[in-house]
């Protein structure tokens, strides 16, 4: 197995064998399986984290098999079983439905491929939508008024295609967090062309600013990267805090380009022109915010993760102000986006998963939970007639939320 393929299953969970590491795994049928299977990459007991249902570690098995880890046909039952017995879901809060005036419908479309974990979604111009297909090596594209998917598949293997990006010819552009590199499709055509990164890294989100320049992050590798299309040039930078692995970016009226630090309680603003660096500290040293969204008035709104908190920072005067979410601290507020000034966003670790609206103005919440759980929503993006999309990684789906207007 090489080292790319290694670092994608550590980060989806599983892989093959080392029985020596099956010391500590709970008894039960399935047990020798699993030391047999899941444990060449990373011991078993680091990754399972809260566990999941049957049908998660069902798509837990199918990401790997996309990945080539051959379990025996007769075993991947068994396996799941003992799994599912030995690590089931626990600890996540119940997701909190708050009512309200507004009216929302809430439809969603399966991805093709078992196991291809939509990463993120795209809104595309044409009305289209568009996914990553992280585990499957794909990009996905949903005709919502046919239902009909097509998926493209990606140049170098197991690149684990993670953000999306739409240029002003319609390419579609994608970060391999595990091939580091950045990728742009031709839906047109089907090629793929691939800028390698000048460093080894985890290219992560991407975003166009205003003169076509295309950014990105590297989040483990703590850099911002800055790719010229018109040359392929690429460069890297490197935030002023150590570990502060950049995360989601938005750009905001003036083409100031804001980042989260999840590795850090910080949010980055970096000036396209000068490409200098300015960073705000959260007041709370355990913030961790890991996605953003810009309001009209040029105010930042960042899902604050491991804390449970909508956060909204005023880089004018370095203001903030926070409200807890809904679901409580450990409902992991995850991808939000801004439409007409009103905060939407996902709550990805309640079970089931939300979609959480909030109105600056009131600073009154709504909620509803999403059908089928929703399992996980990372990031969301907007249609251009202004409703909500989002990528539900384990349950291999994409779901469009509408707005009735």
């Amino acid at each position: 197995m090489s080292n790319k393929s290694c670092m994608i299953l550590t980060a989806a969970l599983l892989c093959s064998t080392l029985p020596a590491w099956s010391q500590g795994l709970p008894e039960g049928k399935g047990k020798e399986l699993a030391a047999a299977n899941c444990e060449s990459c990373h011991t078993l007991l680091s990754r399972v984290g809260a566990g999941y249902a049957l049908e998660g570690w069902r798509t837990v098995m199918r990401m790997m098999a996309n990945h080539g880890v051959a379990t025996p046909a007769d075993q991947v039952a068994p396996l799941t079983e003992y799994l599912a017995t030995a690590f089931p879901e626990k600890g996540k809060p119940a997701g909190v439905v708050i009512p309200g005036p507004t009216k929302i419908s809430i439809k969603e479309w399966k991805a093709p491929t078992p196991g291809s974990r939509p990463h993120d979604p795209l809104a595309a111009r044409d009305g289209s939508l568009w996914y990553t297909g992280q585990m499957a090596n794909v990009l996905g594209r949903l005709n919502p008024k046919t239902g009909k998917i097509k998926e493209y598949p990606l140049k170098t293997p197991h690149s684990g295609p993670h953000g999306l990006m739409e240029d002003k010819d319609g390419n579609i552009w994608y970060t391999g967090n595990t091939g580091s590199l950045i990728g742009k499709l031709d839906p047109k055509t089907g090629a793929v062309t691939e800028y390698k990164t000048p460093e080894p890294g985890d290219p992560h989100t991407l975003i166009f600013d205003k003169s076509g320049i295309l950014w990105f992050t590297m989040q483990n590798a703590n850099r911002i990267g800055r790719l010229d299309p018109k040359t392929g040039e690429i460069k890297l930078l490197t935030p002023p805090t150590a570990k502060a692995r950049p995360y989601g970016m938005a750009l905001n009226s003036k083409g100031t380009l804001f980042v989260v630090e999840f590795g850090a309680n910080k949010i980055a603003a970096v000036d396209p022109k000068t490409q200098e660096i300015r960073e705000y500290t959260l007041p709370d040293a355990a913030s961790r915010p890991r996605r953003l969204t810009i309001t009209s008035d040029d105010i930042i709104w960042y899902s604050d993760f491991p804390r449970g908190y909508l956060g909204r920072l005023d880089p004018a005067t370095g203001k903030v102000t926070e409200w807890q979410t809904p679901s409580g601290s450990k409902a992991e507020p995850y991808g939000i986006s801004a439409i007409n000034d009103i905060i939407w966003y996902s709550e990805s670790g309640s079970t089931p998963n939300t979609v959480v609206r909030f109105d600056p103005k009131t600073a009154k919440f709504q909620s509803w939970a999403i059908p089928g759980g929703g399992n996980i929503v990372r990031n969301t993006s907007v249609t251009h007639d202004g409703n909500f999309m989002l990528a539900n990684s384990l349950v291999n789906s994409v779901t469009l939320v509408t707005i009735k207007k």
